[in-house]
């Protein structure tokens, strides 16, 4: 266990000695909760926070799959595709380490219920809908599921207490989040309380390295995996390991592939897939310039048109690559609970006080040598539930639920 000493040490390399100004005040079971928690923190995150994000490079239109194209080679990239599922080859990682507070839900989002009639969580329709491919090819897709701190317990409960839906438990494999210091305006980091450090997840992008934090590289290397579906919890219709997505990446010898739709008007707040200085990019709304928004092919379809879903295919060797690189950090300006200046209480501002560190896996897909832009129906694949009404609602959810055919 690391000692009082060691631990002020490792902090004045940082400017963060001030975490411990409160140890000697402790519980002996509080200074070893500490001492703990700063023995396994990444720091040099400040270091790269420090930095400003660099500019985006040279911003070009990348071109799609289409639907049209692959309803004509459905069938070639379906069997290439589940003969890669059959060989197993292909594994899934679910993200599901939200909170559905903003869905007016105190647990996991993944255990929202959905359903209005019937007993239907997030959760039950992304494994019915990958348990659709496995019923497919005839054999279970191994499924990595990443939670948080905050609902890791509680998921797997929740899941074991289902049965996992019927999918196979012997598949299914859970890993937690990172977490990254969450820093004030001067790059001091917060405590949450005298004896424990605030910290929030280290973003999308931190999967693969939580997944190898977790050892789980082992799983992929003893069972010869070598591509990887990531996709995210808040997407009701997501089809994960589809046999065509596969398929159609493989057939195009890309390294990556992301499914995508078509934006329904230029002011929609998705990021759009292009290329930047000749490589595969995600440039985010709120970067766009008004002419890059509204540019139209001769055809008066949007020039930069496909909008990301947070579905990627990814390939092992190229993955690992990138465990070598410091992915970029971005910072975002939110409120998080602290302790107060005088230490009496923790308290949660109104107004923001700290950066969260997140990394962001649209820059996992810029490190890749390519990207295969694969183009979905929203009807039928994109049903994001993030806010309890209006835009990309539950109640939005629902009804594309039901013109799915889904009992609700």
């Amino acid at each position: 266990m690391m000692q009082y000493q060691e631990a002020y040490d490792r902090l004045e390399q940082y400017g963060q000695t001030h975490l411990l100004r409160y140890y000697d005040t402790l519980s002996a079971a509080e200074q070893e909760a500490l001492l703990q928690q700063i023995s396994e923190m990444d720091f040099s995150v400040l270091e790269r926070a420090a930095h400003e994000e660099a500019p985006k490079g040279k911003i070009e239109p990348l071109g799609a799959c289409t639907i049209s194209e692959i309803a004509e080679k459905q069938d070639t990239y379906r069997k290439i595709g589940l003969d890669a599922i059959r060989k197993g080859s292909v594994g899934a990682v679910l993200l599901a380490g939200g909170q559905g507070s903003r869905l007016g839900c105190n647990g996991p989002k993944g255990v929202f219920q959905i359903g209005i009639n019937n007993d239907l969580t997030i959760f039950e329709c992304l494994f019915q809908n990958l348990m659709d491919v496995t019923e497919q090819a005839g054999v279970p897709v191994p499924l990595f599921i990443m939670t948080s701190e905050t609902n890791d317990a509680e998921t797997r409960a929740f899941l074991a207490e289902k049965l996992y839906f019927g999918y196979p438990e012997s598949s299914v494999h859970f890993f937690v989040q990172e977490m990254a210091p969450v820093v004030d305006k001067d790059g001091k980091i917060l405590l949450e309380t005298k004896s424990r450090i605030a910290v929030s997840p280290n973003g999308n992008g931190g999967w693969f390295s939580s997944m190898q934090h977790a050892g789980l590289l082992n799983v992929l290397k003893e069972q010869n995996i070598e591509w990887l579906n990531v996709f995210a919890v808040d997407n009701v219709l997501q089809r994960m390991a589809d046999p065509c997505f596969i398929g159609a990446t493989i057939a195009a010898n890309c390294t990556s592939g992301s499914k995508v739709v078509a934006k329904a008007s230029p002011d929609e707040k998705v990021g759009v897939l292009c290329l930047e200085d000749g490589k595969p990019s995600i440039v985010e709304y709120f970067e766009m310039t008004d002419d890059m928004r509204n540019l139209r092919e001769a055809d008066g379809t949007l020039t930069y048109r496909y909008g990301v879903i947070l579905n990627y295919l990814f390939r092992v060797d190229q993955l690992c690559k990138t465990l070598d690189c410091s992915l970029p950090l971005h910072r975002a300006f939110k409120k998080v609970a602290c302790l107060t200046a005088d230490g009496t209480a923790t308290v949660k501002p109104e107004q923001p006080n700290g950066y969260k560190l997140e990394t962001l896996v649209l820059d996992m897909v810029h490190m890749q040598e390519n990207c295969l832009l694969y183009e979905v129906e929203r009807e039928k694949e994109f049903a994001p539930v993030k806010n309890a009404t209006g835009v990309d609602s539950v109640d939005t959810a629902r009804a594309l639920l039901k013109q799915n055919g889904v009992a609700l």
